[in-house]
């Protein structure tokens, strides 16, 4: 009897040091967009990440810009991401078919995260990087908190009043984008979506002042940088719109879908809030 149980003990054994092992998460992971950047700063160790975006640096356009300026940023070269020696490249529709084709050929895993323009899609991408990187306790967290401070944002202050989302050089953000979603969460009617323009289309000023939506929301915080954001400061639309029913939400919170969302949110409610308490 005793015989039998130590032959079963030593048949176990066997069985469970030929069972192949559990993927080891990946130790250099390099990001080529500023999309995948911000799943990588939420959800991977410091010491997984070899490489970000070389935008990640830059404030006006990086969510993540405090943290990302501890790795390199790089423009996503064949030369570069091989002398980075990666495991895991992740993109979002950004690097080269030729590079990428040499890290596949080098066996290098390469994933293209999905672009996000709902937060239900946040919420996948969010499972899936941090499955990728070995850390999916760390993605439910980062759902559970993202879906808190959402909620507490409370009853959406926009109350069916109209918003245009308007960009430089006349460009208006419309329907199935980011910001169309965000809108609808704050009780915001897209002016895009009332005149049925597509996902981006190019409105005049002069169409800008018929229209005359309760809100203008823009990026650019008031400030003229170039010419592209020159005509936001227009008398025409100033007229319209003055500065007193304007919302500033920074690029940096809406150039991609991801861990930003929350604070985008955040921005565009506490600048309704703002506007109102002013008149």
């Amino acid at each position: 009897m005793r015989f039998r149980n130590y032959r079963w003990l030593g048949l176990t054994l066997a069985l469970l040091a030929a069972a192949p092992a559990a993927a080891d998460p990946p130790r250099r992971i390099v990001s080529l967009s500023l999309c995948a950047d911000q799943y990588l700063l939420a959800l991977a160790d410091p010491s997984q990440i070899a490489a970000l975006n070389r935008f990640s640096h830059d404030p006006a356009m990086s969510w993540g810009v405090a943290k990302a300026r501890a790795f390199p940023g790089i423009r996503g070269s064949a030369e570069e991401m091989l002398t980075l020696r990666p495991d895991l490249v992740l993109t979002s529709g950004f690097g080269t078919p030729a590079a990428l084709a040499v890290l596949r050929s080098r066996k290098v895993k390469v994933v293209d995260l999905p672009w996000d323009d709902r937060f239900e899609s946040i919420e996948r991408t969010t499972r899936q990087v941090a499955a990728l990187v070995g850390h999916p306790q760390r993605g439910e967290a980062l759902i559970a908190a993202m879906r808190r401070r959402i909620a507490a944002v409370g009853t959406p202050p926009g109350r069916g009043r109209v918003a245009a989302y308007y960009q430089r050089r006349g460009y208006l953000t419309g329907q199935g984008t980011l910001i169309d979603e965000m809108m609808r969460r704050g009780g915001l009617i897209n002016l895009a979506t009332k005149l049925n323009r597509p996902m981006l289309s190019y409105l005049s000023i002069e169409a800008m002042a018929v229209a005359r939506p309760d809100f203008l929301i823009t990026d650019h915080g008031g400030k003229i940088r170039d010419k592209g954001t020159e005509m936001l400061e227009h008398p025409l639309l100033a007229g319209t719109v003055p500065a007193s029913r304007r919302i500033n939400i920074p690029e940096a919170l809406t150039t991609c879908g991801g861990p930003s969302y929350p604070d985008a949110i955040e921005a565009m409610a506490a600048g309704i809030r703002k506007v109102d308490g002013e008149r």
